[in-house]
């Protein structure tokens, strides 16, 4: 009975490098079959796993035509991950042996299936992550190029985007800190989009607070409520914004606008209602800002 020679890698680049090429040689030289199966992320679309399954193994057939290429979703789980890579050659090709290669930076270390395992040595310096930076900001002038480039973004799961946005507070909560933007002139609650820096949205609240308007001094951020919010620049978008609102008392320090803020001002709550009656605030703001004036007003 002879071996099935098995391979198992991602192969995230535009093309096969040679450290790809040398490895399914030496397995191709070896065995009368060779197979490769290749990881898929459940993350639809992503820096580290930009290419699905299809568009990968169309890369490995242009040039190996005759090499079986399978699929196998990632599980947070070595043993069974383990597992189901055995079964899925298993259950692919009934009766046979097979042989798995990699390297030592490969799948090896999580690997803990029955089948044979042979560890071969790093060949060369080649590393799709490298070549992935090195081409990420490459534009080329082609039909094709443009096509991938819908393909991609047609085939990512709809996002939402987080976003914080902040009331501050002050005088025992009758009067609120606003600020306003050049580029429609409202007046509206400091905030933006949570980085994946951030440790917490209470982080962002804070972060975005100091970069909006300075640095002031407030209390613990208070979880209000979130919204989807109708954003101008997702208004005719599939993804949308998601915001958590937060409510702080200001404690010290002088509030200056800063960032994309051009001016920060102090209202009294009764100020801020004829604001939006008279639509001086932002139409994105408003659902935010009239939860706060109904929770705080009468107070």
């Amino acid at each position: 009975m002879n071996t099935l020679g098995v391979i198992i890698a991602r192969f995230q680049s535009p093309y096969l490098h040679a450290g790809h090429k040398k490895l399914i040689d030496l397995v191709i030289k070896d065995h009368n079959k060779t197979i490769v199966v290749l990881g898929v992320s459940p993350v639809l679309g992503s820096r580290r796993n930009p290419l699905d399954f299809h568009t990968r193994e169309k890369m490995i057939k242009k040039e190996y035509p005759e090499v079986v290429v399978l699929p196998l979703s990632d599980h947070p789980l070595d043993a069974v991950w383990s597992t189901h890579l055995d079964n899925l050659l298993t259950n692919s090709f009934p009766g046979s042996k097979f042989k798995l290669y990699g390297s030592r930076d490969s799948f090896i270390d999580y690997y803990s299936g029955r089948l044979e395992v042979v560890e071969l040595p790093e060949s060369g310096s080649h590393n799709a992550t490298l070549i992935r930076e090195q081409i990420s900001d490459k534009v080329l002038d082609s039909e094709a190029f443009r096509t991938g480039i819908i393909y991609a973004y047609a085939n990512t799961y709809l996002k939402v985007y987080p976003t914080v946005d902040i009331a501050v507070f002050r005088n025992n909560k009758t009067e609120m800190l606003l600020g306003k933007k050049s580029i429609d002139n409202k007046w509206r609650l400091p905030g933006g989009f949570s980085d994946p820096s951030d440790g917490s949205y209470e982080e962002a609240a804070k972060r975005e607070l100091m970069e909006e308007c300075g640095e002031i001094k407030t209390t613990a951020m208070f979880y209000e409520k979130s919204f989807n919010v109708n954003d101008w620049r997702y208004r005719f978008e599939a993804d949308k914004i998601i915001t958590c609102l937060f409510s702080t008392e200001y404690v010290s320090g002088t509030a200056v606008g800063s960032d994309d803020i051009e001016e920060v001002q102090w209202f009294n709550l009764t100020e801020v209602a004829v604001l939006m009656e008279r639509q001086e605030t932002a139409e994105e703001h408003e659902p935010q800002l009239s939860y706060l004036m109904s929770k705080y007003s009468a107070k």
